[in-house]
């Protein structure tokens, strides 16, 4: 035996520290550790197909259930988005109708003949006088027509 490939450890000192002196406790082998060198170079791995099998079941099995849980989660945050859609959307609504009753409010209090005779007068303008104002629709005035639409008659050559 080569004293360089043996290593000793596990030498235990004794904590008296009159001792100075490395020696081994009685009753307590030192241990020695040899290099062993393992060459696994010619083993070959056999394949087992009942565990391939256990495994490709397995793995399916997982892969389906993450599908399951994916569509789960998919629908579910799909009816949430949805939701808060239909909540954007009412308040929308809700928003627009206010705005079109106080536009139309507003039309009314424009429309008002008090008020557009208040600002004719303000701006220097009398009423009208009889024979100033000329009506579009002669039906009801009674005038004669100036240019009326016929049909027109369609002659096929032949």
């Amino acid at each position: 035996m080569a004293a360089t490939a043996m290593q000793i450890t596990g030498m235990i000192t004794p904590v008296d520290s009159r001792a100075s002196v490395r020696r081994s406790v009685a009753g307590i082998t030192p241990e020695f550790y040899f290099q062993k060198t393992i060459d696994n170079s010619r083993l070959v791995k056999v394949s087992d197909p009942q565990r391939r099998r256990e495994i490709r079941i397995f793995s399916t099995a997982v892969a389906a259930l993450f599908m399951v849980m994916m569509f789960y989660a998919w629908q579910h945050f799909s009816a949430i988005e949805y939701g808060y859609r239909i909540e954007a959307q009412k308040a929308e609504r809700e928003r627009l109708v206010e705005v079109n009753r106080t536009l139309t409010l507003e039309a009314a209090s424009l429309r008002d003949p008090g008020r557009i005779d208040a600002l004719a007068r303000k701006m220097g303008l009398e009423s009208t006088q009889p024979g100033q104002v000329i009506r579009l629709n002669p039906e009801d005035v009674g005038a004669p027509i100036m240019a009326q639409a016929t049909a027109v008659a369609v002659i096929t050559a032949q």
